[in-house]
């Protein structure tokens, strides 16, 4: 059995699908006779009757219904060979990988990355979620293409960075929590003796200062679903991402505290979140678009920060 060519697998799918010779002849824009050539070519090389021909229109025998989703996966992965060159030559690249600060509300990504796999379906694409400076580091460092990140104070020059938005951060504590139950701003002394949760990254963890460190003793984590699981179970205090906790202040799950100060001044930051990419890497089409498209994606501060006070 020799193997079939692409064309006479093209014209069986075109007969398959139009119900007759004659229909996929004028599908194809071929004669007649051409189409019934390849279809008896392709049954000599497999050995097989793919249509039953002896009704006034040709019947897939079974024969032919076992070997369509051959052909058609044939023809699929053809096609896709044939985007996927066609992309890259025109300077579409193969892979794209996004690191995504942990404290960034994903439910502003994912309708993005459905735009993002719809446009280029090709591109294989890596999401990495990182906390801190390790999310920076993952583009400067070359592990990612670009990166929602905690904007720097001051902006490196290998790196081209588009403001996005802010993240609004609250302290919080369970309801049972000693915290809980403290009338009107909490002084430091207040909070110097009760066991702080704090999100670190997962490694260099000496290469991060100490931000936002009240508290004699801590518990460091590298996630920040586990510290809210934490802070629910009232082992701790700390602050979190107000996008995060909503509904447990709404709920009464979690109880908002309210420092007298924060890191030396007199309210709670807002981290500036920026996407970034280096400057010296050449983006292909698809990081190009992701680029634009996400300095769009928290352009309204209070979609990333909730409604404030």
């Amino acid at each position: 059995m020799s193997d079939p060519s692409v064309e006479q697998l093209r014209v069986f799918l075109a007969v398959v699908e139009a119900g007759s010779f004659s229909a996929a002849a004028r599908a194809l824009g071929r004669a007649q006779s051409a189409v019934t050539y390849a279809v008896q070519g392709l049954e000599a090389e497999a050995g097989v009757q793919l249509f039953d021909r002896s009704a006034y229109r040709p019947v897939l025998s079974d024969a032919g219904r076992a070997l369509l989703p051959c052909v058609q996966a044939i023809l699929g992965a053809v096609d896709g060979f044939h985007a996927v060159a066609g992309g890259l030559s025109a300077g579409l690249e193969a892979e794209l990988t996004l690191v995504v600060e942990a404290m960034f509300p994903m439910s502003r990504l994912v309708g993005t990355l459905a735009e993002l796999q719809t446009l280029y379906p090709s591109v294989q694409t890596r999401i990495e979620v990182e906390s801190l400076e390790a999310a920076r580091r993952a583009v400067l460092d070359g592990r990612a293409d670009m990166g929602l990140v905690i904007s720097p104070e001051v902006e490196p020059d290998p790196l081209q960075a588009r403001p996005v938005g802010e993240i609004e951060l609250v302290v919080v504590a369970a309801p049972g929590h000693p915290l809980a139950a403290v009338v009107g701003p909490l002084h430091p002394e207040d909070l110097r003796d009760h066991l702080q949760l704090v999100v670190s990254e997962r490694t260099d963890r000496e290469r991060t200062p100490d931000r936002g460190v009240a508290a004699r003793r801590t518990w460091r984590l590298a996630d920040l679903g586990a510290k809210r699981s934490m802070l629910l179970a009232g082992l701790g205090w700390g602050s979190m991402p107000r996008h995060i906790v909503e509904d447990d202040l709404a709920t009464g799950r979690l109880m908002r505290l309210r420092p007298a100060s924060w890191d030396g001044g007199n309210r709670m930051p807002r981290l500036p979140i920026s996407v970034v990419r280096r400057r010296d890497r050449a983006a292909g089409l698809a990081g190009r678009w992701l680029f634009d498209r996400l300095a769009t994606v928290g352009a309204d501060e209070v979609a990333l920060t909730g409604q404030r006070d």
